[in-house]
């Protein structure tokens, strides 16, 4: 298994040296510069404006400053901050547990209300639950997440004044469980939101494929009791292409942290890559966009040993392929 996962990894080296290099020629096409602001100043000496310019290295041809950031990387140093001043990895490590706890808390959340909703509407086809179950999960696939979290934001917290309308704590007020729970159930609400309408029908697809299955029937024939059945035998088997789907989209969760912590003003790694997308900061871009990517290939690799852990008929031999 290790020996698979290694593999993988290595074979994922050159896409993600593509994806560096179209990302890196993209953001440099794109109009504006981070000293954008300081070079339109009249007075700022021309002197002192191509000093800032060598200093940041903008003058170097664009083939040389990949090089610089690529090697760099590699060392596990993503650079400085052009604005803030500060090394990348620093910042990002400084806002990973905001970005963590806003998305695990979502998944969790979602994982909890979708899975039985989608066992119960596979249970009862084309009922009255499993109809408006499906039309609801129409709608929460359909809502754009920024519209739905400041619907959700002038409702509780403008109109009602129930919750908090951003932030992580109260300003000036000692930290409380209370006060951080209050403060992260809209957000977490809305992005969770969208997951539990994609899930739940995902589970109930997978589950209609395996309740009709000839296993199903042999163990309910042994006289198992219909829960252990659905539990022990129909669950583990509708959740290995739930498995493949959750590799796939676990680079998405932080795709929706990113607007979720936009608007409601949390500093995560969505928002700070918000900032530095307008003011141009480079070394933060090409870091968040890079470990996008390498969670993309991440995805893909645990979704696959978690595909072989839960299916016995799936193995992988001693040279790292899937048999």
């Amino acid at each position: 298994m290790a020996l698979y996962a290694l593999r993988r990894l290595l074979n994922a080296i050159p896409i993600l040296l593509g994806i560096t290099i179209i990302s890196f020629a993209i953001i440099h096409m794109a109009p504006g510069s981070p000293l954008s602001s300081f070079l339109e100043d009249p007075t700022i000496k021309a002197v002192d404006k191509e000093n800032m310019i060598k200093a940041f290295g903008l003058d170097q041809p664009l083939y040389l400053q990949y090089w610089d950031w690529l090697s760099g990387m590699v060392r596990g140093d993503f650079g400085t901050s052009f604005l803030k001043s500060d090394p990348v990895s620093t910042l990002i490590w400084e806002r990973l547990p905001t970005t963590l706890l806003l998305t695990v808390s979502s998944f969790v959340l979602a994982m909890v209300i979708a899975i039985p909703l989608g066992i119960a509407c596979a249970l009862r086809a084309n009922s009255r639950l499993d109809q408006i179950v499906t039309a609801i999960s129409n709608v929460g696939i359909s809502i754009p997440g920024f519209w739905l979290g400041l619907v959700m934001m002038m409702l509780f917290a403008v109109k009602l004044g129930w919750l908090p309308s951003g932030g992580l704590q109260t300003i000036n007020a000692p930290f409380s469980m209370a006060d951080r729970i209050q403060h992260l159930i809209l957000p977490v609400g809305t992005m969770a939101a969208a997951e539990i309408a994609i899930w739940t029908r995902y589970i109930r697809s997978s589950m209609l494929e395996v309740i009709h299955q000839d296993y199903m029937r042999t163990a309910r024939a042994k006289g198992l009791l219909n829960g252990r059945v659905i539990t022990v035998h129909g669950l583990r088997n509708a959740l290995m292409p739930i498995v493949t789907l959750f590799g796939l989209m676990l680079p998405s969760f932080f795709g929706g942290a990113l607007i979720i912590e936009t608007i409601f003003s949390i500093p995560g790694i969505g928002r700070l890559f918000i900032e530095a997308a307008f003011q141009r900061d480079y070394p933060i871009i090409f870091a968040i966009t890079t470990v996008g990517a390498f969670l993309t290939v991440l995805g893909s690799i645990i979704a696959d040993i978690l595909y072989a852990a839960l299916d016995p008929r799936v193995s992988i031999d001693q040279k790292g392929a899937k048999v």
